[in-house]
Parts: structure tokens; sequence; C-alpha cells
């Protein structure tokens, strides 16, 4: 946040408050961001070692979609809940918890031989992921004004690109540091490093200026502060569950929906069976196959973080234009890159089509905050990331029965495209009659 006097009135604090409100929103955005890095550790490491899990027990590709799937089920089901029930408890209690027992699923994990009872703990391990997303989003919302919450939410969001950086190399250590374990070091590994995250996450943050002793920010934007206290207003009156209601009820919230699962579908599709492609086709061994294809996570970090804040300046009121063009350049790049061998011009793709698909995500998180507000915007984050996974869920299925039935990566690419065509449609819809007022009277 700039200390401007032209632009900033310290949000209703005097100078000395504000210096101290701003140093610790700081601190919330930049400790939550790096524990959601680290969580990608216990997440995506399966898409990483999944190659290795197949050659050493025999399961097909069929098997892993599955097991990939139900974290996808699991994780979106519980976004559907915690996002309003971690603003009902306290949004850091949901917050710890669900990195420290996602932790423990890993764990447990690795000292598995049972793909059963593995699917069971994975299942488990969605939902104590899907405990910090909409919890987090709360968060910074108590923290920064709408005029930077593209900056704080794109922040945050390419952290976890960084995280599934962070993933390809923890997975990577593991098999080097303890290679007599096999494909189980992938998930032993990774937990120390999520551990060691959350321990600095609690030392570190609080939930609201309240607990530093500041009264609430005043947001700058006098639509968005007058938006905070009529949905506060409302939920008082109607009831905890409100947010729910008030959040279906709006058409272009419904078309966000179908525009975060679509970029799911093509997020999922690529960080799930890249590696494994590189694997299958081209004859990389594991580590090869998960650092070869780093790029994709890479641009990932750089496009959630770059393109919502580019909306902040340009597109606040309305964030749907980057939305189309984010998915028109990524459908190109993907299509593309199934005509490529591995080497720079497959990484420069990676790159491009991670930087694009995952901006779209970040730009929905913006406009989560936009709707919600200080209100329920983990309500509107966690409904959306709902929709996410059930698409990612859905991709995991599908792509795992082509690949088993024929093989066909060229289709896998091809539909991925497709799902980028179909985002750009639904993004003109949701665009549609867009007038310069809050959302709250749309």
């Amino acid at each position: 946040m700039e200390n401007n006097k032209k632009t900033v009135d310290y949000l209703g604090y005097t100078p000395e408050e504000y210096k101290y409100f701003n140093k610790n929103a700081w601190i919330v955005l930049i400790a939550f961001s790096i524990i959601y890095c680290f969580l990608y550790c216990g997440r995506l490491n399966l898409s990483y070692i999944m190659p290795q899990m197949m050659a050493e027990e025999g399961w097909t590709e069929m098997d892993l979609g599955i097991l990939s799937s139900i974290l996808f089920w699991t994780y979106g089901m519980g976004h559907m809940f915690n996002g309003r029930l971690g603003e009902i408890f306290g949004v850091n209690k949901f917050i710890v918890a669900g990195l420290f027992l996602s932790a423990i699923a890993n764990l447990l994990i690795g000292f598995q031989s049972s793909l059963v009872i593995i699917a069971i703990c994975w299942g488990f391990n969605g939902y104590f992921q899907s405990m910090l997303w909409g919890p987090g989003m709360a968060l910074l919302s108590n923290w920064w004004p709408r005029n930077k919450r593209g900056f704080a939410t794109g922040f945050a969001n390419a952290f976890s690109g960084l995280g599934q950086c962070f993933a390809a190399i923890t997975v990577s250590i593991g098999v080097v540091v303890l290679p007599s374990i096999g494909w189980r070091a992938g998930f032993i590994v990774p937990v120390f490093f999520m551990v060691a995250a959350g321990i600095v996450y609690i030392i570190l943050t609080k939930e609201n200026p309240t607990k530093i002793g500041l009264k609430e920010y005043v947001d700058p934007d006098k639509v968005s502060n007058a938006q905070d206290e009529e949905l506060k207003a409302l939920v008082k009156e109607k009831g905890k569950l409100y947010p729910y209601i008030y959040l279906f009820s709006k058409w272009r919230f419904d078309c966000w929906l179908f525009i975060i699962a679509g970029s799911s579908i093509a997020r999922y599709g690529l960080l799930t069976w890249v590696p494994t492609y590189y694997v299958q086709e081209f004859g990389v061994d594991v580590k090869e196959g998960a650092l070869g294809t780093i790029l994709l996570p890479l641009g990932m970090a750089f496009g959630t973080f770059i393109i919502p804040w580019i909306s902040d300046k340009y597109f606040s009121e309305n964030r749907i234009p980057l939305v189309v063009i984010c998915a028109a350049v990524a459908g190109a790049t993907v299509f593309f890159f199934r005509l490529v061998e591995p080497g720079t011009l497959a990484g420069v793709l990676l790159f491009t089509a991670g930087f694009f698909i995952y901006a779209i995500n970040g730009l929905v998180w913006a406009y989560a905050t936009d709707v919600g507000g200080r209100a329920f915007a983990g309500t509107a984050s966690g409904v959306l990331d709902a929709f996410a996974y059930l698409g990612a869920a859905c991709q995991a299925l599908f792509f795992g029965s082509v690949l088993s039935s024929s093989g066909n990566w060229t289709l896998v690419f091809t539909c991925v495209a497709g799902v980028c065509a179909a985002i750009i449609v639904i993004s003109i819809i949701a665009g549609s009659g867009i007038k310069k007022k809050p959302e709250s009277e749309e």
C-alpha cells in the first residue's frame, strides 16, 4: 500500500496507526502466501510421483487418474463450506488446522501400500487442503482495501504457482535423498517443508486489525465501504447462511463459476499430465520429467501476480476483458505445444500457457473479494473454488480414461485448448452490459 496523502486518507487511521496497520497487512500477505506456497507440496506431489508409482506398483493411468480425482472432489466439496465456516469460527484457526492435518495425511500415505487406503487418505487430504484458500481470501480482505485486492490476491496466488514449483523440487529431493523407499519419498519429504511454513505462519499473523489493537480500516472506495456495511447488515439480519443465497442469485457470479471450472480443467489438465507425457512419450525419467516441466507452474506464478495487478489499475470495474485475452492466448499456446518435443521451445510454450491460464484464476479471486467484500469474501472464494475443483476432478477422470484406453495425447491437449475457447464465450456473456456500478446493484 502506498503512503500517499493525495490518494490515501490513511484508511481512517492516524498516520502512526496507518504505518502499524500497513506493516501488519504486508506481514499477513507474505505469511499467508508462503504457507499456501508450501501447501502445494502436499497436493501436487502426486502428479510428479505418479510415473514412479505406476512403474513400481503396476498401477495404470486410470488407477492414478481416479486417485488424483478423489482429492479434487473432497477439496471442492470442502471449499463449499470451509470458506463460510472459517468466517464464522475464525479464519486463522482453519488455515493452521488445515495445513497440519494435510501434512499428517501425506505422512500416512508414505507408509501405505494399499491403493484403497491411499485413496482414503488422499481424500481426507483434499478436505484438509480446502480449509485454507477461502479463509485466506477472507483474511486478505480484512487487511487490503478494494483498490489493492487484485494485487493482494494475485500476490498470494502467485505463491501458489511457486508452490507448484516447490512440489516438483521437493519430490525430486525426496527421490534423491531417500531412493530406497521409492515413490513414498514423494509424500514424506514434502511434509517437513509444510510444517516449517506452518510454524512461521503461527508466529507472524493476526486475523484482523482488531487483533493488534486497531479498529477496522475504512475503505477509500466509498461505494465499496458502503457495500461492506450493507452485506454485513444483511448477514446479521438474515442469518449466517444468507451469503449463499445472495451469491447464487447473481447470474454474473454463476457465469464466473463456469469460468473458474474451465480454467481448472485447463490448469490441472496440464499440471497433472504433462510430467507423465514427458516420461511416456519422450522417455525421460521421473526427476527430469518433474524438473523439465517446472516452467509451467513458474509461468503460472508470474501470470497470476501480474494480470490481477493490471486489472486493479485498468479494469477494476470489469475484469472480464482480461479473462478473454488470457483464455485466447492460453488456448492457442496449448494447441501448438502438442507439436513440439521437450526443449527450449516447449519450455517457452509451457511458461506462456501457465502464465495466461493461471492469470484467469487470479482474476477470479479478485472478483471474489469484490463481490463478497469484508462481509463474506471467504464464502465467495470457497464457492468459486468448489466449482474450480469440480472441473479439476472431471479432467482427472476424463483424461485418465482417455490415456488408459488409447494413449491419445493429442486429444488431451486439443481438449484443453477447446476449454479455453469455451471460457471466452462464457466470459463475453458475463461481461455484457456491465456498467460502472457496484456489484451489489447488478
